[in-house]
């Protein structure tokens, strides 16, 4: 059998890891709005500096714009 202080030890183990977790979730979450951030800034800068002629879609258009150098 065990003995209670091996059963506490298990618990405080797992409360840490649960924290631990929760705590990663919190940062993941703060990657993906920097990310998102990161995405928009970049359709701005593509658009405002003429390498794209409108903002990026989801890739399902079949009129690309060939003319466009890096692009074709």
């Amino acid at each position: 059998m065990r003995s209670t202080s091996d059963g506490d030890r298990w618990e405080v183990e797992l409360r840490q890891l649960r924290e631990e977790i929760q705590q990663l979730r919190a940062e993941q979450q703060e990657m993906a709005k920097a990310i998102d951030q990161l995405v928009t800034t970049f359709r701005m800068l593509a658009t405002h500096l003429g390498i794209a002629s409108e903002p990026y879609g989801s890739g399902k258009k079949a009129d690309r714009r060939s003319d466009v150098p890096g692009f074709g």
